[in-house]
């Protein structure tokens, strides 16, 4: 949450930015701004989209 809001703080779109992050590797994606790229950095791309996965299909499973 700490990473979208320093993109959303900065005027960027935080979903697009982060998608773009997660696909190409690329930590450009995300800004320096308020440490969010060094938080991001520091977790496993795959284990982020694992919990992004497990949190989706949780969420369609209540509903």
């Amino acid at each position: 949450m700490r990473v979208y809001e320093a993109l959303k703080a900065k005027g960027y779109d935080p979903i697009i930015q982060i998608v773009g992050y997660l696909i190409s590797g690329d930590p450009t994606y995300i800004t320096s701004y308020q440490g969010a790229r060094s938080l991001i950095c520091r977790l496993e791309r795959d284990e982020i989209l694992e919990e992004l996965t497990q949190f989706y299909v949780a969420a369609r499973d209540k509903g």
